[in-house]
C-alpha cells in the first residue's frame, strides 16, 4: 500500500502542534493514515494519493470530515480538492472549481447533472474517513 501525502507531515509536526488526532482514510483492508485532524482548514481541501489514486479530504465548518475522488468528471482535471465547500439546505457540498458542477461530499452524487460528458454517471468515488487517536 502506498500513501503519498500532499503536504508532508512528520513526528516533529505532530510533536509540534501536539495533535496525535489522525485523518484515517479506509483502503483495502485496513485504515490509513493521512495527516494530522488540525491541519485540515475548515472549509478546504486537500489531496492524497492513496495505493495510486488521488483522493480529496475535506474538513468542513463543523469539522465533518469527507473524502471524494480528485477528478473532476465534467473537466478530466484532479481538482475537486481545490473546489468550493458549502451546503444546499442540510447537505454538505463541493463544487468543482473548473465548471462549478456540486457534489454532495456524502455521496459522490453530482447535485447539478446526472451525466458526465463521456456519458458515466456523474459521481464521485468517496471513501470512509475518520478522526483517530
Amino acid at each position: 500500500m502506498t500513501v503519498t501525502i500532499t503536504q508532508t507531515t512528520t513526528e516533529t509536526d505532530i510533536a509540534r502542534t501536539g495533535t496525535r488526532t489522525m485523518v484515517e482514510i479506509a483502503c483495502g483492508t485496513g485504515w490509513v493514515a493521512v495527516c494530522p485532524y488540525d491541519r485540515l482548514i475548515p472549509g478546504r481541501g486537500v489531496a492524497a494519493l492513496i495505493d495510486g489514486e488521488q483522493v480529496a479530504i475535506f474538513r468542513d465548518r463543523t469539522g465533518a470530515l469527507y473524502a471524494l475522488a480528485n477528478r473532476d468528471p465534467f473537466s478530466g482535471a484532479y481538482v475537486m480538492s481545490r473546489g468550493i465547500v458549502g451546503r444546499r439546505g442540510e447537505v454538505p457540498t463541493v463544487a468543482s472549481p473548473m465548471y462549478k458542477q456540486v457534489f454532495d461530499l456524502r455521496t459522490g452524487e453530482c447535485l447539478d447533472e446526472s451525466t458526465a460528458p463521456d456519458g458515466t454517471p456523474a459521481v464521485l468515488r468517496t471513501w470512509p474517513v475518520r478522526a483517530h487517536g
